[in-house]
């Protein structure tokens, strides 16, 4: 009977979702196990009932290879319940030290408000509280569970969404290998993975060792019609940018704007050659209709960045008498990572406070005065490698012991997790270098060009005159070399931890065992991002940006009980209640209290009934607090901009013409073009983003849940759930983005955030914009998961199964500040990162196996978008339609890509598995608004056919 109850529970634990290829796990096909009190993410109560009242997603490890996917972070993104990641491979224009890692953002709430456990113990995060799920090796894992609901007052910060919870494989006799090869259709972006696991164990002790690697492969932009534009494939001349011939005008005025005769063109062939620079007749007037003038910046960008990690990983468990266990684990795990973007858009003001121009004196200016000049260095792309170390690792010692005849259980631990990093750039410029190369230059007695002037010459060891005007193929390398520099910084968090937990059972009530836990934890954090010298000065196009150094301490202590209320009545064949509260006393706020009430009711033996109320907390972090800001060059969309930004919106355009915005005003790109869509451009001026702030007091969250799980007896094989969310988060630590803090200001009025723009008093242009760390503001969600698996009795045929996983959001809304109203964002990109808020995403399995053979089909559907308008009468399918940017927006329809995998388990203890994802070839969306950085594609998106094999084998 026993058996029979831990069957359904452990059936309707896995209902949280079934994604991916997730399955129930049935009792009936596993041989008999003694039953034993086991803990599950969400509670530190031990139980031998699985049942919980909070939807629990999990995955096994032979479900994370029927996905086709090798690292955690692309697995758990393909959840119903994930969102868009704050950080994509398709981000290769991001420059914090989190970009070419992986992260879930759960419920659309962020990465950083996701806790990510490692068998119960805290992961690394960075300075700014993000997790890289690539540092964990999937073949290293026996399951994941995926806790989809708040659990601040069980583990402290950051459990706002929820809960992912890694659990490794902990012993095993003989050993694993697991090698995989995939790519696209059009050969590129290769994965590969390989693994090997050897473990050996006897009554008393047990050591497993593994060591995997893995690759993922470079997807380059140029190389497909749809990512090869930067407008999309229908707008192949927009959103071209500066060119390989500099655009020059006097520096004191505007006689003339004027670029040299040259061959070559725009898309992505601009190394021609350029005309003699010294003779004016060869120039001609610089328009922004001239297509050939300009650069297609996708033609040197990656669109999809690769990355390579090694790990080796080591687990050890040891008894020891009176029923204790020392278990220790260690993992080492080195992440390669880099992303390449075009030649640094080169202007005389690049660094405000250092310009550079063409001194008159120049042997290559012929018009006698200095020139501001505009110039992309084609020649030297720009390329970033980042390097990530992670270090983990946890010793335990636990033990169980009988208490008035209950069972109790204890533990004590250490847990150490540091991440270590550097970062190498290069296609910067040196200004100081620049503007000696761009200074005084004369023809010397040998003909050779040399810096300074002939009566004041200087040596040509010290200095290459550069001739910047002609293009890029007047230039030699060690003149290149000359005038560039390399970039560098280091980074590194380290989480140090020491926990005491107990748990057990406490008395005997009429509806079974009260069950209680408590435990104490002290925390620190520290964390550092430091950039190289030369990039601090500000003498370099590298964005100038100060030092973070920080650190703080946090203890903790918690109390959960469990209360078993009625069982074995009529219309309560169960009904329990959890409680639980934790203290925690940060050294850098404060002390903040956080409790969670939760109940199952089970009217009937093949329905539960649960539901949750919680309050979760995140603390600031490291970056938060002691972030030295940095300057960040920002695509953005002026919302005063008069053909494609807000001054319709009732108030915009008082308020802009007030900030100097006159109407007919025309936001311009890095050429002095105004923008030619509602997407913006890049700004040509420096911004400052992610300045600490030592005030910062936690965001504060309440979680309600509630939700029915239906596993009716009359048919085996069948069940399924349904649960009910709402989230709201007050108090938001924000990091917003340019676009925001100008709709803000000027869409919405909100007087702080105008404070944070400057405008050129002449051109109206932003010159300057902050954006920083700052608690405003609120986020609210709202939805519904719904899960069912159906497993038919077998036949001749085979055994099948069908499995859904789906979530539909009914609310998903924010607000500026405490007197902003409330925007929605539901069913939209959001105008500032390229986040998408679907209002459905499902998974949809079909699972069949004969003998030695299986195989599965899964649909994954993504539902409509509205994406914002490139104009207003280019793609927009409803001018007149309000979205959280404003008036406009074009619907982009839904979309469903189909994955299917077959595997053949041969005699030798070996598996061979073959599978295509996106198997008929569905082009990505074409987007405005959720762009990857190079193209107008959504890169969270499938971009093709992605081919893979995979064997097994077992000794």
């Amino acid at each position: 009977m026993m058996e029979k109850v831990l069957s359904r529970s452990i059936r309707l634990i896995c209902l949280g979702g079934v994604a991916l290829g997730m399955q129930a796990a049935y009792a009936q096909e596993t041989q008999p196990a003694p039953l034993q009190r086991v803990e599950v993410t969400g509670s530190r109560i031990r139980q031998v009932d699985l049942e919980t009242a909070q939807p629990i997603q999990v995955m096994t490890q032979e479900q994370i290879q029927k996905t086709g996917l090798v690292t955690v972070g692309d697995i758990l993104n393909q959840l119903s319940s994930a969102g868009t990641p704050d950080f994509d491979r398709g981000g290769s224009l991001t420059s914090n030290r989190e970009n070419g890692g992986q992260y879930i953002s759960l419920r659309n709430l962020g990465s950083n408000r996701l806790l990510v456990l490692v068998d119960g113990k805290r992961w690394t995060q960075s300075v700014d509280g993000y997790t890289d799920m690539s540092t964990i090796p999937s073949a290293m894992i026996e399951r994941i569970e995926v806790l989809k609901d708040g659990a601040s007052s069980i583990y402290g910060s950051d459990a706002i969404s929820g809960v992912v919870n890694i659990i490794l494989k902990k012993r095993m006799d003989g050993g694993q290998l697991s090698i995989y090869s995939g790519a696209n259709d059009k050969a590129d972006g290769r994965a590969k993975d390989f693994s090997l696991t050897y473990g050996a164990s006897s009554d008393k002790a047990s050591l497993m060792v593994g060591l995997s690697h893995t690759e993922q492969g470079t997807v380059w932009a140029r190389d497909r019609d749809i990512t090869k534009y930067p407008k999309g494939p229908a707008h192949p001349t927009a959103g071209l940018g500066a060119g390989p011939w500099a655009e020059v005008l006097p520096a004191n005025g505007d006689a003339f704007d004027y670029v040299l005769n040259h061959t070559g063109g725009a898309g992505g062939n601009g190394m021609g050659t350029g005309s003699d620079p010294r003779n004016t007749a060869n120039y001609h007037d610089w328009k922004s209709s001239i297509v050939e003038d300009k650069f297609n910046s996708a033609s040197q960008m990656m669109f999809q960045m690769p990355n390579r990690l090694d790990t080796l990983f080591t687990k050890g468990t040891l008894e020891l008498p009176y029923n204790m266990q020392l278990s220790t684990t260690a993992m080492y795990s080195q992440r390669q990572s880099s992303a390449q973007v075009a030649g640094y858009p080169l202007r005389s003001d690049a660094q405000p406070s250092y310009p550079v121009y063409i001194d008159k004196d120049n042997y290559y200016n012929p018009f006698g005065e200095d020139l501001y000049f505009i110039r992309r260095t084609v020649e030297v792309p720009r390329v970033t490698e980042n390097t990530n170390n992670t270090f983990h690792v946890d010793t335990t010692l636990s033990g169980n012991f009988d208490w008035q005849g209950k069972a109790w259980n204890w533990d004590v631990g250490y847990n150490h997790s540091a991440v270590r990093g550097s970062t190498m750039g290069t296609g910067n410029v040196n200004l100081l270098n620049l503007k000696k190369a761009l200074g005084p230059s004369f023809l010397n007695a040998s003909g050779v060009v040399q810096c300074g002037t002939a009566a004041s010459p200087i040596p040509l060891a010290e200095c290459k005159p550069f001739n910047i005007i002609a293009g890029p193929g007047a230039t030699n390398k060690e003149t290149l070399d000359y005038v560039m520099s390399t970039g560098q910084a280091t980074y590194g968090s380290t989480i140090n931890s020491a926990t005491a937990n107990i748990s057990g059972e406490l008395l005997q009530l009429p509806a079974g065992m009260l069950g209680v836990a408590g435990g104490i934890e002290h925390r620190e954090v520290r964390g550092y991002d430091i950039p190289g010298q030369f990039e601090q000065s500000g003498f370099s196009t590298d964005l100038a940006g100060n030092s973070t150094i920080g650190k703080y301490s946090v203890r903790e202590a918690y109390l959960e009980t469990n209360i078993p209320i009625l069982k074995g009545v009529r219309f309560a064949e169960l009904l329990s209640v959890d409680l639980a509260t934790r203290y925690s006393d940060y050294s850098n706020f404060g002390n903040t209290h956080n409790s969670k009430a939760s109940f199952m009711w089970k009217p009937i033996k093949d329905l539960l009934v649960r539901g949750t109320w919680a309050q979760g907390f995140r603390a600031p972090t490291v970056g938060d607090t002691f972030g030295g800001g940095q300057q960040t060059y920002d695509t953005y969309m002026d919302p005063c901009d008069s053909a494609y930004g807000q001054r319709s919106t009732p108030g915009v355009d008082a308020r802009c013409t007030a900030e100097g915005a006159r109407p007919g005003f025309r936001q311009t790109d890095q050429t002095n073009t105004p923008v030619t869509d509602s997407g913006g451009a890049q700004s040509a001026n420096p911004f400052m983003s992610g300045a600490g702030n030592a005030s910062l007091q936690p965001e504060r969250a309440k979680t309600k849940t509630f939700g029915f799980v239906y596993s009716p007896a009359f048919l085996p094989g069948l069940s399924g759930s349904l649960d009910w969310y709402n989230i709201r988060v007050d108090n938001l630590i924000t990091g917003i983005s340019a676009t925001q803090v100008a709709e803000y200001c000027y869409v919405q009025g909100v007087a702080s955030f105008c404070n944070a723009i400057k405008r050129d008093p002449i051109t109206g242009q932003i010159t300057n914009l902050s954006r920083g760390n700052a608690n405003l503001g609120a986020l609210e969600t709202e939805g519904y998961d719904l899960s069912f698996a159906y497993r038919f009795p077998r036949s001749a045929y085979g055994s099948f199964g069908v499995r859904s996983d789906s979530t539909f959001v009914t609310k998903y809304r924010t607000k500026a500040d405490n007197t902003a109203d409330w925007e929605s964002s539901l069913g939209e990109y959001d105008g500032s990162g390229g986040i998408a808020y679907y209002r459905i995403k499902s998974n949809v399995a079909l699972d069949w196996s004969l003998g030695n053979w299986s195989a599965t089909w899964t649909a994954r559907y993504f539902g409509s978008m509205r994406d914002k308008c490139y104009s207003s009468t280019v793609e927009c399918s409803t001018p007149q339609g309000h979205a959280n940017w404003g008036t406009g927006y074009n619907l982009k329809g839904a979309m469903v890509y189909n994955d299917v995998s077959v595997a053949y388990k041969t005699s030798w203890k070996g598996q061979i598995m073959v599978g295509a994802n996106n198997v008929f070839d569905k082009a990505p969306r074409t987007t405005v608004l959720g762009a990857s950085s190079s193209s107008a594609v959504d890169a969270n998106l499938p971009l093709d056919r992605f081919i893979y094999v995979r064997y097994n084998q077992a000794f």
